[in-house]
């Protein structure tokens, strides 16, 4: 038998440890499948405590870059997390001795996988990270490899667990953001300081690397635009419902005329449609090409189990020799990234208002929108506390009003918006929610 793949592992975590298990409990299987046994030889970690794992006859070594280095192993597996050092630091001193790496620092590759891509091609070595992204869903393959006689239209889909999990709540208990985000750091599905990623700034980090491998451009999360969820009442979630649509963060990418729009929001999708079906914790990538048209995969997008399965396969990769640049493109021929306007944007949207209850309201907000040329789909006006999450003591007041418009463009939207509040017809601030055709 050829001599086996020998892995230096940085970071025993819930992954971590999990990949540990698996390499043990699938040894024989491993070997078979990829020609060569898959050898742990070294780890590293905060900590030597009890993990509950095997680690005989594995060393421990101190400094993560020291690890990297070692001379004994051929691939460095880092799943110490972080964008910056110490894992920025050991992946970089691996590939520059010659190691290959497989990570699953989606941080880490999204403000440094351009330059860790081309220290790989320049070692000749393989810089894998199909756990970076949606976990244990091979996305990254299906990409950059299975897909490759396909021209790419569209990349989108549901990056972020906890954010789905929020909406799922909000919706099917009528629960209000506040409660359910407290709920889901009760059950450990939402960090203490959730804001990265309930304002969307993980799905972006995701979905710049989604973008570069479909669309060959640089990973660039300064090129996505990104909203989050903490705006989302219950009444949107209600009128989603009534209209046909249901309400989930996406992280969209898609080949446009001015260039790749990168984009992270809240977005009514058809309930008819398969991605509105992905509730709970679940995620899901959708891909339009041009040859095998949609292609949808859905899949538990954290857990350490799920992405350690992930972690092997790029180990099982390397052992059979399989070797492709990192984002399906050399590096040097990778494209800037730009950030496109939103106010470019096209598609339909959700508009909620408050309208103020006083003759020439109605006729006031029709003249802005006509003003635009934006045509409505559908108008409802609201009895003021006809739904548990209306305030009833606003019926004097102001009256809730909903609005879907066809097709149109940000820019024309936001500005009968603006003229809507100027003209002092409207209470509060307007709910925008953009609407995907899926």
């Amino acid at each position: 038998m050829s001599k086996p793949l020998k892995i230096g592992l940085a970071g025993l975590g819930t992954v971590g440890a999990s990949v540990v298990r698996l390499l043990d409990t699938h040894a024989t299987s491993l070997s078979a499948r990829c020609g060569r046994p898959l050898q742990l030889v070294a780890v590293t970690a905060r900590s030597r405590k009890d993990r509950g794992i095997k680690l005989d006859g594995v060393r421990w070594v101190d400094d993560p870059v020291k690890l990297a280095t070692d001379p004994e192993i051929d691939v460095f597996v880092e799943l110490m997390g972080g964008e910056g050092d110490p894992a920025k630091a050991a992946v970089e001193a691996a590939l520059k001795a010659g190691k290959a790496v497989v990570t699953a620092n989606k941080a880490m590759l999204a403000r440094h996988g351009v330059a860790q891509a081309k220290a790989a091609e320049a070692s000749n070595v393989q810089l894998a990270f199909e756990a970076a992204v949606a976990g244990g869903i091979p996305i990254v393959k299906t990409l950059r490899e299975s897909l490759v006689g396909n021209e790419f239209s569209r990349v989108y889909g549901i990056l972020n667990g906890t954010c789905n999990y929020i909406l799922t709540r909000m919706e099917l208990e009528g629960l209000s953001f506040g409660d359910c985000l407290k709920d889901a750091q009760r059950l450990g599905y939402a960090e203490a300081d959730p804001t990265f990623d309930i304002e969307g700034h993980d799905t972006a980090q995701k979905l710049a690397i989604l973008a570069s491998l479909a669309f060959g451009v640089a990973v660039d999360p300064e090129a996505v635009y990104v909203e989050g969820i903490s705006s989302i009442a219950p009444e949107d979630l209600r009128a989603a419902d009534e209209l046909g649509y249901r309400v989930k963060l996406l992280g969209v990418a898609v080949k446009t005329e001015q260039g790749i729009e990168q984009r992270v929001h809240p977005t009514m999708v058809p309930k008819t449609s398969a991605i509105a079906q992905v509730m709970g914790v679940t995620n899901a990538v959708a891909i339009d090409v041009d040859a095998a048209k949609e292609i949808i995969l859905v899949g538990p997008g954290a857990g350490g189990m799920a992405t350690a399965s992930s972690v092997i396969s790029d180990l099982a990769d390397i052992a059979r020799g399989t070797h492709v640049p990192p984002f399906g493109l050399p590096s040097s021929q990778l494209k800037p990234s730009a950030k496109l306007p939103m106010q470019h944007h096209e598609g339909g949207y959700y508009i909620r208002l408050l309208a103020v209850d006083k003759p020439g309201t109605a006729a006031a907000i029709a003249h802005h929108l006509a003003e635009e040329d934006i045509s409505l789909e559908s108008i409802v006006q609201r009895r003021p506390g006809s739904h548990g999450g209306d305030d009833p003591k606003s019926a004097s007041a102001s009256v809730p009003v909903i609005l879907v418009t066809y097709a149109t463009n940000e820019d024309a939207v936001r500005r009968a918006l603006a003229a809507v509040v100027a003209a002092g017809v409207v209470a509060g601030t307007p709910q925008l929610i953009r609407i995907e055709k899926a």
